[in-house]
């Protein structure tokens, strides 16, 4: 493991995991665990908790896939002493899947059109594009900088081709689930406002499915940074509620030996 803060991070949480044997655990991180380059610190993870006595479950799971506006992939391991845990089912689906009676994906318009009222407007220190504020203006909801690359077509390109990152002046559409909320608030890395300003951090609550009447503590910047950082409730209700269920096929049973 070559990142000395995560390997102090895994190296606690099994220690913890060591020390009080629960009878269930849940891991979740960023979708890259999944990938290769990681696979040494999951096989470290697996192993330990197997050693204990864990079966252990490994899922990238899509927040809008669980009625959360957001498409937000995130890693989840599961471990459960006795009973088998099963994955909670979806219960909405890709707009383009026809195959599925399940609703399409929450919209980002669906969850936050309620909050921007006349009351709302003033945006004092929510400007958005910083020195790209007349572009951002031109770009069409749903897109980003590539909007202005010679490779789509633009008459006066002002980008090169993914030379920028992917969130680099990306607008909402008020038609679309939202992209995954970052935990740092940007004035030109979105996801940014269809109406070309920063989200307010009442509309990144509502895209992450905290409730409106949730305490956020600190400053602006720390309560978007643990809103942004957080599991949304949505989708972490939907894995508890599985949780749960096999919790209760072990009551009564010895933890295993």
């Amino acid at each position: 493991m070559n990142d000395p803060v995560g390997e102090v991070t895994i190296s606690g949480y099994l220690e913890t995991l060591t020390w009080l044997r629960p009878r269930a655990f849940l891991l979740e991180n960023v979708a890259g665990m999944a990938f290769k380059v990681h696979s040494e610190t999951i096989e470290h993870i697996v192993e330990t908790a197997e050693a204990l006595g864990y079966k252990c479950q490994m899922k990238v799971l899509n927040a809008a896939d669980y009625g959360v506006p957001q498409t937000r992939q995130r890693f989840f391991l599961v471990g459960t002493l006795d009973a088998e845990f099963s994955w909670p089912s979806a219960s909405h689906r890709d707009p383009s899947r026809a195959d599925s009676s399940l609703p399409p994906w929450a919209t980002s318009g669906s969850a936050i059109s309620d909050l921007d009222t006349e009351e709302n407007a003033d945006d004092a220190g929510h400007v958005a594009g910083g020195k790209h504020r007349d572009l951002l203006k031109q770009i069409p909801p749903g897109d980003n900088y590539l909007f202005f690359t010679a490779k789509r077509g633009h008459p006066n390109p002002q980008f090169e081709w993914r030379k920028r990152y992917w969130s680099f002046l990306l607008k909402l559409s008020p038609d679309m689930p939202s992209w995954t909320i970052q935990a740092r608030r940007s004035n030109n890395m979105g996801p940014l406002h269809w109406k070309n300003r920063i989200l307010r951090i009442e509309e990144v609550k509502r895209l992450q499915t905290f409730p409106d009447d949730w305490y956020l503590d600190g400053k602006l910047e720390q309560q978007w940074r643990q809103v942004g950082n957080a599991v949304p409730p949505q989708l972490a209700r939907a894995l508890g509620r599985e949780l749960s269920s096999t919790l209760a096929l072990q009551v009564g049973k010895p933890k295993a030996a």
